[in-house]
This record gives C-alpha cells, sequence and structure tokens, in this order.
C-alpha cells in the first residue's frame, strides 16, 4: 500500500491565491502548499480536508525590509480534496477551497477591507510513468496535468466614501483580499520519489508550474513556479517527520492595453512577482486508515519586485482518511 505520507506533505497554500497586485502577501500557488502527491491504489478512495492561516506586516524592496503600508494582511482557509484510483497508475482529484475570511488592515487600524467567500476548483489527474520497487528500495514518478476554474469573485468592491445625496462611492477591492483572481489556469505538475523501506526513510521532490489566464477585468496575474525537495522519516511505525526546502518565483502582472491598472485598481505591475525560498518542517501520525498532519511554512530569502507585502507567518493543519471502494477479492 503507498503510504499516506506521499500525498499529505505540504497540503496547502491552496489557497494561498493571495494574488500579487501592489502586494504579493503569500504564495502564487493555486494548490495547499505546492501539494506533493503521488497516486492511489486502485479504486482507493481519499478525502482531505485542512485549515491554514497567513498572516504578515512585512514589506519588502527587492531583498530588503522597508516601510509597510499597511498594518496586517491575513486570511483563515478551509481547503478540501476529494481524490480517486481510477486504476493503479491514474488518480483523479477535485479540490476546492474557502476563505472564511481574508483581510488586509490599513495603517493604524484604518481602511479595514475584508471578504470571504469560495475560491476555486480545480480538476487534476496524475499519471504514475515509473514505479519500480526493490527489497531495499522503491521508486516514483508521476506527472499531473491540471485545470483551475474560478468560483468565487475576484471583482469585489469595498465603501470607500458617500455622495453628498447620501449614496455610497465603490471601488474594486485589491487582488489580496479577493477570494480568486478570475482565471483559468493550467497546472503541470511532476513528483519524483525514492523510499528506503526498511530504514522507514524517504526522499522526495516536486515540481509546479501554474500558466496564469486572463480575468474578466483585464489582468492576468503572473505565471507561478516552484520546487520542493523533501528528506523524511518514520519513528514507532505511526510518526512521520519530513523536512523541505522550498523554492517559488511568481512572474509580474501583466494588463490589457486599454486598462490603467493604477486609476481603476491602485495596482503598480512593476511591484508584482519575485522570488522566494521557505524551510518548511512537517509532522504527521497514521492510525490505520486516518493521518493527520502540520506543517509551517518559515520565509528565509525574499526578493520582491518594487514594493511588496511578504510572506511571514503560515501555519497549516488537516486530516486525510483513504479507503478502499471494493472488498478484498473483488
Amino acid at each position: 500500500m503507498r503510504p499516506l505520507f506521499v500525498s499529505l506533505f505540504i497540503i496547502l497554500n491552496y489557497n494561498n491565491i493571495f494574488s500579487q497586485g501592489c502586494c504579493s502577501g503569500g504564495s502564487g500557488s493555486p494548490i495547499a502548499g505546492g501539494t506533493s502527491q503521488g497516486v492511489l491504489l486502485d479504486r482507493q478512495m481519499e478525502l482531505a480536508a485542512n485549515y491554514q492561516y497567513f498572516g504578515t506586516n512585512k514589506a519588502f524592496s527587492k531583498d530588503h525590509d522597508t516601510l509597510s503600508t499597511i498594518d496586517k494582511l491575513s486570511s483563515n482557509y478551509l481547503y478540501f480534496r476529494l481524490a480517486y484510483g481510477i486504476t493503479k497508475d491514474l488518480t483523479m482529484s477535485v479540490e476546492t477551497g474557502y476563505y472564511l475570511n481574508k483581510t488586509q488592515i490599513g495603517l493604524n487600524a484604518r481602511d479595514t477591507i475584508t471578504s470571504s467567500g469560495i475560491g476555486d476548483l480545480i480538476l487534476f489527474p496524475r499519471y504514475d510513468i515509473y514505479n519500480h520497487t526493490e527489497e531495499t528500495k522503491r521508486t516514483e514518478i508521476t506527472l499531473g496535468l491540471g485545470y483551475k476554474i474560478p468560483l468565487g469573485k475576484h471583482d469585489d468592491s469595498t465603501v470607500i466614501g458617500t455622495t453628498y445625496q447620501g449614496k455610497k462611492i465603490y471601488t474594486t477591492s485589491p487582488p489580496t483580499v479577493q477570494p480568486t483572481n478570475g482565471s483559468q489556469d493550467i497546472i503541470f505538475y511532476a513528483f519524483l520519489f525514492r523510499g528506503y523501506p526498511l530504514k522507514n526513510f524517504r526522499l522526495f521532490a516536486n515540481g509546479l508550474y501554474v500558466r496564469k489566464g486572463w480575468n474578466s477585468l483585464g489582468q492576468k496575474f503572473g505565471d507561478y513556479a516552484s520546487v520542493g525537495l523533501f528528506v523524511g522519516k518514520t519513528f514507532f511505525k505511526k510518526l512521520g517527520v519530513t523536512a523541505q526546502v522550498k523554492g517559488e518565483w511568481i512572474g509580474m502582472m501583466k494588463a490589457d492595453k486599454n486598462v490603467d491598472m493604477v486609476a481603476l485598481y491602485n495596482i503598480y505591475v512593476e511591484s508584482t512577482g519575485g522570488k522566494k525560498v521557505f524551510f518548511v518542517p512537517q509532522i504527521s501520525f497514521t492510525q490505520k486508515a486516518f493521518t493527520i498532519y502540520a506543517l509551517s511554512e518559515i520565509p528565509l530569502y525574499q526578493y520582491l519586485n518594487g514594493n511588496q507585502i511578504g510572506s511571514q507567518y503560515q501555519f497549516t493543519a488537516g486530516l486525510s482518511y483513504r479507503f478502499n471502494t471494493y472488498k478484498a477479492g473483488k
């Protein structure tokens, strides 16, 4: 049976589609944590859910700290995944998430902007192109091609004042507090695993590239790429400990030639995109078909174009349950 840790480690940032407008505010990955996933067994099903907290008040100009234009940017996010092993080599998953809140607090606690709601729907098939097991080691290579469909709002508005007649004046909220960026995206994914079962030790890596589309506001958020390197070991047959180093790249935003990003949305495209490196400690505990897990993303290095809000605190905790949909022998 393929061990649970193969698909658990680094489950969300999916949320973090913390869109990188004038503030990057976090990862641009639409998959929970850059999810490290292999495939399920034939006709096996997985139900997974997690909670993620993200918070920051740090601002960067390139790789240097700078004065922040806000007091805090934060979110509380719930992520859900349903996956099914169509064959022993092909797994299909459907993933989505809901923001309990995405909040931006202005300087001195003024101009607080908040939103909530459903994010995106991800259809994510993965195929095991190579799987070889020997007495002392197992090697697996998995490729995936996903499609992200926005379900939530990307053009929600905030009241900024009233007219003399008492009518409210609205402006489009910043991307950092929208539940989705509003584009349909293509996801390319690769996963390489090498396990040593006799030593309860494993090494694995994943790569993710998200090709962003255009949304209805004439905006194209920067493409996203990440590479993760993992090392993990199991203790007492149930306790898993893993360490990861993850590198991220986020491209700069683009705008339609007829869209004035500054006048309409207060977005300076030169202050979008950048590079980050994280250390991600993870722990999991497995009891039969259930696994609980927790992880935290700790930023080691950030280089952000222009002036942006960077990453600071991120914590994820969740639960996964796997079961066979058929009886043995059938």
